[in-house]
C-alpha cells in the first residue's frame, strides 16, 4: 500500500508539473493510467458548484471571467475561468488521468466530449440561490437528470463516472449581503447542510460512484477581507464561521455514507481544501521544502483600485480601475476571491490535498 501511494503521488506531482504551461493537457490526450487506484476506470467527471470549478459556463456578458485580465496565463485570453489560467477542475481531471470535462454550455457545438462528462459549475452559485442569476446546485443536478432523460448519458454509464463538487461559501457571502441576523444563522446553516445532503444524495442516484465535495476553505483570508488590514492578516469572524461549516459536513458525508454503503465502500468524500490553504498561508522564510512560497499570499495579483472596483473592471473610457501585478506566479490570489494557477497548483500539491485525494481515490 506504501509503495502505492508514493506511485499515486508521483503521478500527481507529475500532471501538476506539467500542467504549468501546456495548454495540450486540458484539451489534448487523456493521460494513461498504469493502474486504476479506484478498482474500477472511471470514463467521466461531472463538476457542480461555483467560481473555484467553472471553465467557462457563466454567460460572456456578466461576468469578469470572460474580459481581460483573465487567462493571461491560460490559455493567454479570459476562457471563463476565473483565474489567470487553471483551477481546480483542471487538477483534479488531471489527477484521474482525464481531459479537463467541457462546460454544461458547449454540450451541443462539442457534442463529441460530452463522452468525457461535463461540468456543471456556475460561478457565483451556492447550494441555494445567490447574487447571481445563474443555476444553483440543485438545478445544476436537474441539467444532468435531464440529460439521462434524453438519453445523452445512462445510469450504466454514471456507474463508471465520478463528481467533484465545489462550495467555496457564496451562500454565506449571499445570507451576509442580505443582512441575514446572527440569531437565525445556525437554522440557515443547517437548512444549507440538509439541502447539500439531499444534493449529493440525487448525485449518487443517478449512478455516480464517487463524490468528491470541498471542505470550506478560510472565508476570512480572502483578499476581499483582508484588505482592511492591509492584506495583513486574515478576519477571524468569517474563519468562525467557516470553522462551524466544516465541522457539520464530515456529519453530512457519514450519513450519506452509512445511507449508500451496501459494498463497505464509501462512496462520499471531502477534499480538504481548508487545511490545504492553511498549509500554504503559513509557509514563510523558514519553510525547507521544494514547492513555491508566497511573501504575502493574502495580496492579490488583480484586485480594484477603490472599494468599488474589481479586477477586470474598466470606466466609461476604457481605463482600466484595477492594478496588476507583474508575475501572477509570485502571488496565490488572482484576485479578490480567487487562486492563481500557481495558487492552485501548490494547493493540489500539500499533504492535506493529496491525503483527501488518496482517500477519494480508496488508497488509505
Amino acid at each position: 500500500m506504501d509503495t502505492q501511494n508514493s506511485l499515486f503521488s508521483l503521478f500527481c506531482f507529475f500532471l501538476v508539473c506539467f500542467f504549468s504551461g501546456e495548454q495540450e493537457v486540458v484539451e489534448g490526450r487523456r493521460l494513461p493510467w498504469t493502474s486504476s487506484p479506484f478498482g474500477f476506470r472511471p470514463k467521466m467527471l461531472f463538476v457542480f458548484g461555483d467560481s473555484y470549478a467553472d471553465t467557462g459556463n457563466t454567460k460572456i456578458a456578466e461576468t469578469r471571467s470572460w474580459k481581460f485580465p483573465y487567462g493571461i496565463t491560460f490559455p493567454g485570453k479570459p476562457s471563463g475561468r476565473f483565474s489567470d489560467g487553471f483551477v481546480s477542475t483542471d487538477y483534479i481531471a488531471g489527477c484521474l488521468g482525464m481531459k479537463t470535462p467541457i462546460p454544461y454550455r458547449w454540450r451541443e457545438q462539442l457534442s463529441e466530449r460530452v463522452k468525457d462528462g461535463l461540468n456543471i459549475a456556475y460561478g457565483g452559485t451556492g447550494v441555494f440561490d445567490t447574487m447571481v442569476a445563474e443555476p444553483n446546485m440543485t438545478t445544476q443536478i436537474d441539467f444532468l437528470q435531464q440529460l439521462l432523460h434524453d438519453s445523452v448519458y445512462t445510469k450504466r454509464n454514471l456507474k463508471t463516472s465520478v463528481a467533484f463538487v465545489s462550495v467555496a461559501g457564496n451562500d454565506y457571502a449571499t445570507y451576509n449581503a442580505k443582512n441575514g441576523s446572527a440569531q437565525d444563522f445556525p437554522a440557515f446553516m443547517e437548512s444549507l447542510m440538509n439541502q447539500l445532503m439531499v444534493n449529493l444524495k440525487r448525485i449518487h442516484d443517478m449512478g455516480v460512484r464517487k463524490i468528491g465535495i470541498t471542505s470550506l476553505l478560510p472565508l476570512g483570508c480572502l483578499p476581499r477581507n483582508t484588505a482592511p488590514f492591509s492584506f495583513q492578516h486574515c478576519d477571524d469572524t468569517y474563519n468562525a464561521l467557516v470553522d462551524l461549516h466544516n465541522q457539520l459536513l464530515p456529519q453530512v458525508v457519514n450519513i450519506l455514507n452509512q445511507q449508500t454503503n451496501t459494498s463497505n465502500s464509501p462512496s462520499f468524500f471531502i477534499l480538504d481544501l481548508y487545511n490545504a490553504f492553511w498549509t500554504v498561508f503559513n509557509r514563510n522564510e523558514t519553510y525547507q521544502g521544494n514547492d513555491p512560497t508566497f511573501e504575502k499570499p493574502f495580496e492579490p495579483c488583480c484586485f480594484g483600485v477603490s472599494g468599488g472596483f474589481k479586477c477586470g473592471n474598466v470606466d466609461e473610457n476604457g481605463e482600466n480601475k484595477y492594478t496588476l501585478c507583474s508575475d501572477p506566479r509570485s502571488k496565490f490570489f488572482w484576485d479578490g476571491v480567487h487562486p492563481t494557477e500557481q495558487g492552485w497548483y501548490v494547493v493540489y500539491k500539500t499533504p492535506a490535498f493529496q491525503n483527501s485525494l488518496k482517500q477519494f481515490y480508496g488508497l488509505t
